[in-house]
């Protein structure tokens, strides 16, 4: 399985019992959808490895208890602690309106109301306090603010989000 393939799921964070028990952070705000996973690709080396779930439930709400075959020591536990979690990219719940994934819309052209044809999103930047589209127009990259007063409807029939920014946005990254 490759990465390009999958999306990041969460990271172990702890071992829960002596028995092999970790517990993993995951990046949801449903993590209840991922009680019921047979297989979980952690990523081990820069590869990612299948790992067959015995069982899995929530643990204080936001974290998952698992308990993985083959791994039912303590020294199994901490041979796959602070590993990625993976899951193949079939198994996301589907989002309607205008909601998205990030790696979903990377290629989308986005169009604003009042601008008109702004360029095409070539990737998503959350390192910051509020994420970015990073959009490139004609050689010259475009910041727009990922909020959703700005996003007016996501097509994905044609791959196009539109967009209404306020007046002099576009215009400031040029």
């Amino acid at each position: 399985m490759n990465k390009e393939d999958c999306f990041y799921l969460g990271k172990i964070v702890k071992k829960y019992s002596f028995k092999g028990e970790v517990l993993a952070k995951l990046d949801t705000d449903q993590p209840e959808v991922y009680e019921h996973l047979e297989t979980i690709f952690l990523e081990l080396r820069n590869n990612l490895v299948p790992f067959f779930v015995e069982y899995a439930q929530l643990h204080k709400s936001e974290l998952l208890r698992i308990k993985f075959e083959d791994v039912d020591t303590e020294a199994d536990a901490d041979s796959i602690m602070k590993s990625n979690l993976f899951l193949p990219l079939d198994l996301l719940p589907k989002l309607e309106g205008n909601t998205f994934y990030f790696h979903e819309v990377i290629g989308f052209t986005v169009m604003d109301k009042n601008y008109g044809h702004v360029g095409m999103i070539k990737s998503i930047n959350d390192s910051s306090a509020q994420a970015l589209f990073e959009i490139e127009s004609n050689g010259k990259q475009i910041l727009i603010p990922m909020n959703d007063e700005f996003i007016l409807k996501v097509d994905r029939n044609t791959k196009t989000i539109l967009v209404e920014t306020p007046e002099g946005l576009i215009d400031l990254n040029f």
